[in-house]
């Protein structure tokens, strides 16, 4: 490896790789590459593999140097993380030695005013992560009332998401939405600003990036792609940064972690064999050190566990919340 210095260290990414257990001749998946934090650790740790993913072109551009530096054992890859069994294939990987996950936007994504991710930094109301798809704008100038509160309501859990809805909506008639200062006053108008509180727009923002994105049915999806490509002793390591994210992964690795207890009433129900075994039983977390280096890590929970020999599950259905498919133009 090269002997720059890192970049960028993850957030619980120590804890992470600790997790996955590098081993030499292995071959990993880091799904959300990023700025390359957890790649580069499981390259400096073990003679491994990696297969990096992320559907931001710029962070894979950012990755070149990792990679001239890497000797040939890592490749990066523009696409989704729900789509990283595809990717595998592609590269000629039908089954991998572990994934790690580090799920939502990443602290490059907020630190770039042109991004539009921040209501902190002045730019354009973008958010999108891949080049692809409608913008946060788009979104706001086309949805209907109850389509934002929806949103607002099930993405940002903002318990003000009728009056904010409205109050977009009123606002669009006399102007676009095209900032993300211009929506942050919205909000703001609305959501009263309390000492040593978020800022009032904090919700709405991840809200829209999360519907703009489809941030947890790709979550979904990647954990289920995770469950097919790991071979039996891989490891999944999966870092959340809010609650929605949290329960799903919790969901996702309760049930296929679940060991059928026998029912002398219902003895002819076969059940699923445990596809994985949960390493974390509660969820790792930050301590004061790392949060007080980087204040963004305080709300991340790590969760990992190990595949067993046991086929995947069947896929569940994907929850019915509101997507981008839904949403009328001109509504």
């Amino acid at each position: 490896m090269s002997e720059r210095a890192p970049r960028h260290i993850s957030v619980l990414g120590r804890e992470a790789v600790a997790y996955l257990a590098p081993r030499a001749g292995g071959i990993y998946v880091d799904a959300t590459f990023g700025a390359g934090g957890y790649s580069r650790m499981i390259l400096d740790v073990a003679e491994a593999r990696v297969i990096g993913i992320d559907r931001d072109r710029t962070a894979i551009a950012g990755g070149f140097d990792l990679v001239d530096g890497a000797g040939g054992r890592l490749t990066l890859v523009e696409d989704r993380f729900s789509e990283l069994a595809e990717v595998c294939a592609a590269q000629g990987v039908d089954r991998v030695d572990g994934v790690v996950m580090d799920v939502g936007v990443s602290s490059m994504q907020l630190d770039q005013a042109e991004r539009g991710f921040s209501f902190r930094l002045g730019g354009p109301l973008d958010m999108r992560m891949g080049q692809s798809g409608p913008t946060a704008a788009e979104v706001v100038a086309t949805a209907t009332e109850k389509q934002l509160a929806d949103i607002i309501y099930i993405f940002g859990e903002e318990r003000h998401s009728r009056g904010v809805a409205r109050a977009i909506v009123a606002a669009r008639k006399d102007a676009p939405i095209t900032t993300t200062d211009a929506l942050a006053d919205i909000v703001a108008k609305v959501v009263r600003a309390k000492p040593n509180e978020i800022h009032p727009a904090t919700r709405t923002f991840q809200a829209l990036r999360i519907f703009v994105n489809e941030e947890l049915d790709e979550l979904y999806l990647a954990l289920a792609a995770a469950e097919r490509v790991l071979k039996p002793g891989g490891r999944l390591a999966v870092v959340s940064f809010h609650s929605l994210e949290d329960r799903i992964v919790k969901i996702f690795l309760g049930e296929r972690g679940k060991v059928a207890a026998g029912s002398r009433h219902l003895p002819e129900v076969a059940q699923a064999a445990p596809s994985f075994q949960i390493l974390t039983k509660r969820p790792v977390v930050p301590g004061e050190a790392e949060i007080s280096a980087n204040p963004r890590a305080r709300s991340a929970k790590l969760r990992a566990a190990e595949r067993t020999a046991a086929p995947a599950h069947a896929e569940d259905d994907l929850p019915s919340w509101p997507r981008l498919a839904d949403l009328k133009r001109g509504g």
